[in-house]
């Protein structure tokens, strides 16, 4: 950890680093001569169909599979976690330049459903232009489909699950793309297994480190995803288009769980046996939409507007198992339903040959309605029928809505100073107002933020872009925190409270990031430094009632700081003469630094942990038709916890490593075969309860627990007709 003076100075360094890199690299590329200057006229990178063809590709999935450096754009570049509001933050793929109106259903979830045969090239826009549909701090994914007046192709893929429990889950799905004169359309079906079998340990010492307990837990989910999804595209004329774009999922994961608890505590050890039935109910649907119209004097206006729904049910029962006798001791029914419901229209013209305006407004409507249900087994009260047949147990905050009314009035310009250099700028206005109504609560507040972002882009050449940006930030509270839910992290606290007064984090974000894409196609190289300024971050706060009874809810609890630096390479082996091998790898190195709440002392920001690393590999073999490959990914080990009322929790780094082989054959049938979890890690934590406070530092508990639901084997077999 760092004193307040040693984060200031490194701080400063920091900044006076970044100046430096920028001032050096600007003086180098004013001294460059007119030549490197004339390559450096596109930031946009083009790979046309043909580029892919010796792959065989079934997918759009596949075709960007072989693109060095790809992970930039489809996973961004947000440091530190990005839950983004509004429309505007958006997704970081176009279709035919075009952003899909949808969050559940959005550009990126696609990918997988249109097929290879109906791409004409794809894009890496690393520049920034009024004329984009999205915005974002990195390069922008655009696929472009041929243009044709008839054109059709079905994929099929039959897929087997075989988990380390021997249970064996088919999986399949169907996708339809087609276009008609100016009419385009795709049609997806898909069932897709998600069943698990987990396992876990825990292994507790008392205060006095005497043994306490063990405990042996299986929990398997029997659950299947249902998806259907729809996406239509209509030319209503030379000027006018208009999308839309609908899913629907269902999933019903019921769980069984055995527990065997062995107690160290007696003489001779007790044994005894719990069970749980959870039954479930999971669905949604969205529906999503935009509409453009191009005015001659180049101007556009666009509409978008999603709405969707979804509902989350569970009902969990606990039983006491004594031989063949079964007595209930706990019961908790959580319902949940979640909307919402977004419009966003704007105007987009531009003002002269470099610059551009989009002036619009935003409204948006986000719902949550909760209800949970507590009873036990009480010596005392009055059982409810409603309840399981125990006596209920009163939670605050356990049946409300919470509802946010949200408008945006915002304004972006875009300024292209030079062939190589832009600048875009936004001012967005927010005014929300949240609502609680419920048993025990009745509460409404008003918010209004002023968030302007500047976003600067430099191409020093054609291969090498520097990009500054700095930006006022708003996240999304989720309101899951504001009403009781249930914590299955934790089998001696079985609800967690919520907290009405929750407010959202803002931050100022500041970002540098330099890439370089080598000559011929031969990887990517970048590098970002990001620094984060936080207020009102959230965490656990102090809520109880009295000193005897401690209860705690996420709450904002002052000031926060995050800063890092990311460096992610990709790299074909063409330099000794292998260009269809590629390795990815990527690393980083983050601090955060908050006062606890608790403790009363500076730390880490609950679970901010220092980074992580991840190393992956793809070789296709043309003559063969074959691919092999593997993605290794781990968090750097070291200060992942949460400091609670009355215990912390630290959490053990979990590493991840995914293998597979592909071959194309019969008549270009692929097969792929495919390990996850293939080291089999597990997900552990130590859990340090304390009697009372934890400022109050007298140790109950130390418990020791690990899970992990093994390795998982597919088959997946696909082609397009």
């Amino acid at each position: 950890m760092l004193s307040g003076t040693m984060h200031k100075n490194l701080v400063r360094s920091i900044r006076l680093a970044i100046l430096f890199s920028a001032a050096a690299i600007t003086s180098l590329t004013l001294a460059q001569s007119p030549t490197d200057a004339a390559t450096a006229s596109d930031s946009t990178v083009r790979y046309d169909a043909d580029y892919f063809a010796q792959y065989s590709p079934v997918s759009v999935n596949d075709m960007l599979n072989r693109i060095p450096g790809i992970g930039l754009a489809l996973n961004g570049n947000g440091g530190g976690g990005n839950n983004s509001r509004g429309l505007g933050a958006g997704d970081q793929i176009l279709i035919d330049g075009k952003r899909v109106a949808g969050k559940e259903n959005e550009g990126s979830s696609q990918l997988s459903r249109i097929s290879a045969s109906q791409v004409s090239y794809i894009e890496i826009i690393r520049g920034t232009s009024s004329e984009l549909d999205v915005r974002s701090a990195g390069p922008v994914v655009n696929i472009v489909l041929l243009e044709a007046e008839s054109r059709s192709s079905l994929t099929a893929e039959v897929n087997a699950d075989l988990y380390h429990d021997d249970t064996f889950k088919p999986g399949g799905s169907l996708s339809y793309g087609a276009q008609s004169g100016a009419l385009d359309y795709r049609l997806s079906v898909e069932s897709e297994p998600r069943y698990e079998n987990r396992y876990r340990k825990d292994y507790a010492i008392n205060g006095d480190f005497s043994p306490n307990d063990y405990v042996h837990q299986i929990d398997i989910r029997e659950e299947t995803s249902t998806q259907v999804s729809a996406s239509m595209g209509y030319q209503l004329g030379e000027f006018d288009d208009m999308r839309l774009n609908a899913s629907w999922n269902e999933s019903d994961p019921p769980s069984a769980v055995e527990r065997r608890i062995t107690d160290f505590n007696t003489t001779p050890f007790l044994y005894r046996m719990e069970r749980e039935d959870i039954a479930a109910e999971r669905n949604s649907w969205e529906v999503g939409g935009d509409y453009e119209h191009q005015f001659q004097n180049g101007g556009r206006y666009k509409f978008l507007f999603i709405v969707n729904d979804g509902i989350n049910d569970n009902t969990r029962e606990r039983y006491v198992v004594s031989g063949a006798d079964s007595t209930k001791n706990l019961y908790i029914d959580s319902a949940r339903r979640d909307r919402e419901r977004i419009a966003r229209t704007s105007y987009s013209f531009s003002l002269n040959d470099t610059q551009g305006l989009e002036l619009g407004i935003e409204r948006a409507q986000t719902l949550l309605d909760s209800n949970l249900r507590y009873a036990v087994l009480g010596s005392s009260g009055v059982r409810s029928a409603a309840h399981g047949g125990l006596t209920p147990v009163a939670l605050p905050n356990s049946n409300s809505t919470v509802e946010e009314i949200r408008y945006e009035a915002f304004a972006m310009h875009n300024w292209q100073f030079s062939e190589r250099m832009t600048l875009e700028s936004s001012l967005i206005l927010e005014q929300s107002e949240i609502a609680q109504v419920g048993v025990g609560v009745d509460k409404s507040r008003g918010f209004d933020f002023l968030r302007p972002r500047v976003d600067y882009r430099f191409d020093v050449t054609s291969a090498f872009q520097l990009r500054a940006s700095a930006e006022k930030y708003v996240s999304q509270l989720s309101f899951s925190d504001f009403v009781a839910r249930t914590d299955n992290m934790d089998d001696e606290q079985d609800a967690d409270a919520g907290n009405p007064d929750l407010v959202q984090e803002q931050s100022w974000r500041y970002e540098f990031n330099m890439e370089y894409r080598l000559p011929q196609d031969g990887g990517v190289l970048n590098t970002r430094f990001f620094y984060h300024d936080i207020q009102d971050a959230i965490d656990r706060v102090d809520i109880s009632g009295s000193p005897t009874s401690l209860v705690s809810a996420p709450g904002n609890i002052g000031d926060a700081w995050r800063y890092g630096i990311d460096i992610d390479t990709s790299v074909r082996f063409g330099f000794i003469g292998v260009p269809d091998a590629m390795l990815t790898a990527g690393l980083q190195v983050q601090d955060t630094e908050v006062m606890d709440p608790f403790l009363q002392q500076e730390r880490r920001m609950a679970m901010g942990g220092r980074g992580f690393y991840s190393v992956g590999f793809r070789h296709d073999i043309g003559a063969q038709s074959l691919s092999y490959g593997f993605n290794y990914n781990s968090p750097i080990s070291g200060n992942s916890k949460r400091v609670d009322i009355d215990d912390i929790v630290s959490y053990a780094s979990n590493n991840n490593m995914m293998v597979f082989v592909e071959k194309r054959a019969f008549g270009g049938t692929t097969f792929r075969l495919e390990s996850m979890n293939f080291l089999d890690s597990e997900r552990c934590h130590t859990r340090t309860r304390f009697d009372g406070r934890t400022s109050a530092g007298v140790l109950e508990e130390i418990e020791n627990s690990c899970s992990g639901s093994g390795r998982k084997i597919s088959l997946k077999i696909r082609k397009t007709f």
